[in-house]
């Protein structure tokens, strides 16, 4: 991965035309929702059949308005539904891969 390790680095990556292609699929999911792109976003996240994807589908549903499909998805990445801003939930799942 190309030498980020904090969310602030990861945040200096959104002036790139497209995100690493060394990165992890989750986090190439979170580069293009951050860029406002979230069919891209939710396209990759939809097709990551694991507990990180399911959990970044919960979120992208959470944004895009929808509770009731949201719910469902945070219940199936074993989360409760969050109670933190959006901006704090993107920042903790950007937290998590890089860890």
């Amino acid at each position: 991965m190309a030498k980020i390790k904090t969310y602030l680095d990861f945040k200096d990556t959104l002036k790139n035309e497209s995100p690493e292609k060394d990165w992890p699929e989750a986090l190439k999911s979170l580069w293009f929702d951050a860029n406002g792109n979230w069919e891209a976003s939710h396209n990759i996240a939809q097709d990551m059949h694991n507990n990180i994807g399911i959990w970044i589908h919960a979120y992208l549903h959470r944004q895009e308005g929808d509770k009731f499909n949201a719910s469902y998805w945070y219940r199936q990445a074993g989360k409760n539904f969050p109670t933190v801003s959006l901006e704090q939930e993107h920042k903790e799942l950007v937290a998590f891969i890089l860890k």
